[in-house]
């Protein structure tokens, strides 16, 4: 089982299997490894004293930055996860990053981006389209409202931290730039990322 791994410069923190999306470009649908890391799959979710452990025993030092970003949608275990930031905050200084689909609000059903503060440096929630229709085709949400509210937790989370929302470099041009009204609308950033096949 495979809690954290390394992707470039940065060290990454995989907690959950479970996910409110069903991708149809997901990872997950083919096999369990993400740039050659085997065994993302988790048998069983790890606690947070075993996250907190094997987070603490790499040279952080050696980072750019802690990521919460693995196999599921790690908002699952927000609560948990700005715990375990805080934690590592108070022995190292190292930037942290969550990448969620920004559902976290509609799976706890109240707002959790005041959880954020003083915990989370940067919020990256793939937007993904420019539209709730074309979202709903390209993430299949178990929720109904998820666009809507994916735009309304990247709101609120700007209260606390940094928020990015980003999507592909495939789209039209023309949806990049309806993307990058999108987020400026909910006070955000757009980051437009190289698609990898």
């Amino acid at each position: 089982m495979t809690i954290t791994y390394e992707l470039g410069k940065s060290l990454y923190v995989n907690i959950t299997n479970r996910c409110s999306n069903a991708c149809t470009f997901c990872v997950r649908k083919d096999e369990p490894t993400i740039n050659g890391v085997d065994d993302l799959w988790l048998e069983k979710e790890p606690t947070q004293e075993e996250i907190l452990e094997d987070i603490l025993k790499r040279d952080l030092d050696q980072y750019d930055e802690l990521v919460f970003c693995g196999y599921g949608e790690p908002t699952y275990r927000l609560d948990e996860i700005c715990a375990i930031a805080k934690e590592v905050k108070k022995s190292h200084d190292i930037p942290i990053r969550l990448n969620t689909n920004g559902h976290g609000n509609l799976i706890f059903k109240k707002d959790m981006t005041p959880l954020l503060k003083d915990a989370i440096d940067v919020v990256s929630i793939s937007l993904n389209a420019k539209n709730k229709s074309e979202y709903d085709e390209l993430c299949r949400p178990v929720f109904e409202d998820a666009y809507e509210e994916l735009l309304e937790f990247a709101r609120l989370a700007g209260r606390y931290t940094k928020v990015i929302l980003t999507i592909v470099d495939i789209l039209p041009i023309e949806d990049q730039e309806a993307c990058r009204r999108i987020s400026k609308s909910v006070g955000a950033e757009l980051r437009i990322r190289s698609y990898i096949d």
